[in-house]
């Protein structure tokens, strides 16, 4: 999770967003935008998606006040693609997020975008973040290993000398 001290920056933001109720899924074919009542959203608003540290948020807003969407729940994701958020069988505009409380409570519900580059986007600002993650990682392992291999003692020992030649 994020540290005191990290800052949160903006990786997305899209004005138009739909919320929707969603029907558990079908253990075999994952989750069907079809399955939804598409034109009857649960909820319009906008998404920003921010990070800070390794983990990313996806945040639902009302348009004009910036009011959070269901206040006490929040969408954190650790990794994607994951139970945090998948995409659909049958569309690339719409999504299923987990949303969770303060108490460890979570929901499953669906978004969809109306225009399907918002969504290409909301799926790159993702992707693009956590190949970062991916990367920070791995120059992290770099280093400890740096730190833990023999050194190279390049020092004299004592008593040792070296002699110079310097053609005048």
């Amino acid at each position: 999770m994020a540290t005191e001290g990290e800052y949160e920056s903006i990786l997305c933001v899209k004005p138009d967003i739909n919320v929707y109720r969603i029907p558990p899924r079908a253990s075999n074919r994952g989750y069907r935008a079809a399955d939804w009542k598409l034109e009857q959203p649960d909820w319009k608003g906008r998404m920003r998606v921010t990070a800070r540290g390794k983990v990313a948020f996806i945040k639902l807003e009302d348009k004009s006040s910036g009011i959070p969407f269901k206040k006490l729940f929040g969408a954190p994701v650790d990794q994607y693609p994951g139970i945090a958020v998948e995409t659909v069988s049958d569309s690339s505009r719409y999504f299923v997020i987990r949303i969770q409380d303060g108490n460890g409570r979570s929901a499953f519900i669906g978004i969809g975008f109306s225009d399907r580059g918002d969504a290409f986007d909301f799926n790159v600002a993702l992707q693009d973040h956590f190949k970062w993650v991916k990367q920070e990682n791995e120059i992290s392992k770099e280093v400890q290993n740096q730190n833990a291999g023999p050194k190279l003692d390049l020092g004299f020992k004592e008593g040792q000398t070296i002699t110079l030649n310097i053609g005048v």
